[in-house]
């Protein structure tokens, strides 16, 4: 795969399944270098058989949704550079008709159960901001005068001015007559029955206007209550507690909080959602400990409370072994629900009945996506593995782990391109403790180049979903080692938590110990050329490495964690990550810090950020270049405008093919391969391509 291979990249967004089991339909997209931007539709796939067939021809649609009684299908829209807005169509086709004109967009949306309404969540902008006074642009509104600790947001910015608020909407007559904007004496006799005058949207009911963000608002199973997910009590700046509470459908009255009730420890709640006989409410959390503040490395476990005594929750999951934060909740028969296990790389799919029995649905070498689940007991998923970037597939109820793949989104990738195998191996680290990972292997006997990558987190892990990343790098001729040290997830909670306040020691171990046993077990690799890169917490252990082992040609440091000390008050989760990971004593925290031990760097490096990263803010970046290049390693400092902490993942189309082309442009210039040369080249559009900035 090359960088200019970005485009054949076809998503799958979690499945949408007709109520009769028929058909499920999913958003397809891809980023789109003539727009610059990510474009796709919605394809409905029939379960019995026959090709995919495409059925909106939105420039961007996505999320879609059945009403429960099958007759609508609901989706998000937006065009080139707008917000995405709330879309209905007749679940049979038909021209889609815009529910939404929200100035900041639709994020979420959920169908009530008799089909007549839809709860969405948008953010809700103060006014004065965000365009909200015509004629004031951004640089001319009012200062904004900070209190809290929590006030900004990677990709988002600043987040209190514009809290996420739920809706609700009552859906019109998608057969009825098409809105006719009033004109001339018509204008004068006022509103339209149930829309606005101006747009002839139906008019919107807002439920919530908190000071915190109101989030996955779903309605509860007799459609008089809308619940959700916030952090309304008052220490809500100085802890990470989130909670479930439910208000009337019909607005009106408090908000009731259904979780933290007991006298357990504290949990971030999320993905509320009551079972389909309505007696339970489930709901995904972490368990935070008492002072509200301990997530490193807490596994994600299934809660289930009685609807009518929610103070008695049940703990259905072990978060000790079991780490269900692959995705939501789909709740399936009458009191069960479908939940996404992490697991040595993979998403494993479970069934847990509300009395506890846990039964395993799909698991092995791929990653699942999404599920969803119809009355007759059909059930569809979303995955990636090694060969598809997102497909779609049937689960057969019979045989749990069997699937029959109804979809081959990928396969304009494997007709343009060749995807390498991933080769799953485990080593041993220097204690003895297994290292468990993946290396992939360019085509050619050898011998190759190795380049050592370390994700981000740390509490992540590699998978075996298609990783565009390694693909590119064993294209232009180098073997790939990645793996999953201590203090990634998918391993338990104690693998997790072995790095909190030991950043740098048993996690640098691990990954020397994975590519000396790679290096050991495949004659193949050239052991005398390596190179190390990763981003974000893979950034940190890259410096924190370059440091301490000097074995490495070249390294890119990405996106970094690389001063724990400033990074506390210029991230937007630094006042409390730095601290929960590296701990509060200073000459603890710099014994931790790659800044603190820049000058024992020797190995030249890439340093890569954007200038809207908010996570690790830009800072982190400059100042780690500027230390390299005052003693004189050779540097290079890559900025991009515009992109945040995500640029990797979805940065604009051509910034994401720029970035591929200076590290392969870096490592022609120190680790060069006969795939991949430090001579000149041409880009498509005819500029010439230089080694580095």
């Amino acid at each position: 795969m090359k960088p200019s291979d970005l485009d054949l990249l076809n998503s799958v967004s979690e499945p949408a399944l007709h109520p009769d089991g028929s058909r499920a339909v999913v958003a397809v997209q891809r980023p789109d270098f003539t727009a610059d931007a990510y474009v796709g539709q919605l394809w409905t796939i029939g379960l019995e058989g026959g090709e995919p067939q495409r059925i909106t021809r939105g420039f961007h649609d996505s999320a879609p949704r059945f009403s429960p009684d099958g007759t609508i299908l609901a989706f998000l829209r937006s065009g080139p550079g707008e917000r995405p807005q709330l879309f209905a169509m007749p679940a049979g086709g038909g021209e889609p008709v815009q529910l939404t004109d929200r100035r900041l967009g639709v994020s979420w949306f959920r169908f009530s159960p008799d089909s007549t309404r839809i709860v969405f969540s948008s953010r809700d902008p103060e006014h004065g901001r965000y365009g909200t006074v015509e004629g004031v642009s951004p640089g001319a509104e009012d200062p904004r005068l900070i209190t809290t600790l929590n006030y900004r947001m990677n990709g988002a910015g600043y987040s209190r001015d514009k809290r996420i608020q739920a809706f609700v909407l009552t859906l019109p007559d998608l057969a009825g007559e098409p809105f006719i904007k009033p004109a001339g004496r018509a204008a004068a006799d006022g509103q339209t029955a149930g829309a606005s005058s101006a747009t002839g949207l139906p008019e919107s009911l807002q439920l919530t206007d908190y000071d915190a963000d109101v989030l996955q608002p779903v309605f509860s199973a007799d459609g008089t209550h809308v619940l959700f997910t916030a952090a309304l009590h008052p220490e809500a700046d100085t802890d990470l507690v989130t909670d479930v509470y439910a208000v009337r459908a019909g607005g009106g009255g408090q908000p009731e909080r259904l979780s933290n009730l007991g006298s357990g420890g504290r949990l971030s709640v999320c993905d509320p959602v009551q079972s389909l006989d309505g007696k339970w409410l489930f709901y995904l959390a972490q368990d935070l400990t008492d002072n509200g503040l301990d997530f490193v490395a807490r596994n994600t476990a299934l809660y289930a409370a009685p609807v009518l005594d929610p103070a008695s929750p049940v703990r259905l999951s072990d978060p000790a072994v079991m780490d269900l934060a692959g995705g939501g909740i789909v709740p399936v028969g009458a009191d069960a629900a479908l939940v996404f296990n992490l697991r040595q790389g993979s998403s494993e799919l479970l069934r847990v009945q509300a009395q506890g029995a846990v039964s395993t649905l799909l698991s092995g070498p791929r990653v699942v996506t999404g599920a969803a689940a119809a009355e007759s007991g059909a059930a569809v998923v979303t995955f990636t593995d090694p060969d598809t970037a997102g497909d779609v597939a049937v689960l057969d109820p019979g045989a749990p782990g069997d699937l029959r793949v109804l979809s081959d989104f990928s396969a304009a990738l494997r007709a343009g391109t060749t995807v390498r195998p991933l080769r799953e191996e485990t080593h041993r680290s220097a204690d003895g403790y297994p290292v468990h990972g993946w290396v992939v292997l360019p085509e050619g006997a050898g011998p190759h180049p190795v380049l050592l990558n370390i994700h981000g987190g740390p509490f992540s892990q590699y998978s075996w979903g298609l990783f565009d990343e390694a693909q590119v790098y064993a294209a232009a001729g180098y073997a790939v080692v990645m793996c999953n040290p201590r203090g990634s997830s998918g391993y338990g909670q104690e693998h997790g938590r072995a790095i909190k306040e030991a950043m740098g020691t048993l996690d640098l171990q691990d990954v020397l110990g994975f590519l000396e046993g790679v290096l050991a077990s495949h004659p193949e690799l050239d052991a005398g050329r390596l190179g190390v890169m990763g981003g974000s917490y893979g950034g940190y252990l890259t410096a924190w490495t370059i440091a301490q082992d000097h074995r490495f040609a070249a390294a890119i440091v990405e996106r970094g964690f690389l001063d724990p000390l400033s990074f506390i008050g210029s991230a937007d989760i630094g006042w409390f990550f730095s601290a929960a990971y590296t701990g509060t004593d200073p000459d603890h925290v710099l014994a931790q810090s790659p800044f603190a031990q820049v000058e024992k760097v020797r190995t030249p490096a890439l340093v890569i950020h954007s200038e809207e990263d908010l996570r690790c803010p830009v800072e982190q970046a400059q100042r780690y270049y500027t230390a390299l290049k005052l003693r004189n390693i050779p540097t290079e400092l890559l900025l991009f405008p515009g992109e945040n902490h995500e640029l990797s993942r979805t940065g604009t189309p051509w910034h994401r093919r720029q970035r591929f082309e200076h590290i392969l442009a870096w490592w022609a210039r120190w680790l060069p391969t006969a795939a991949n040369t430090p001579a000149e080249s041409t880009a498509d559009d005819g500029e010439p391509v230089t080694a580095g900035v």
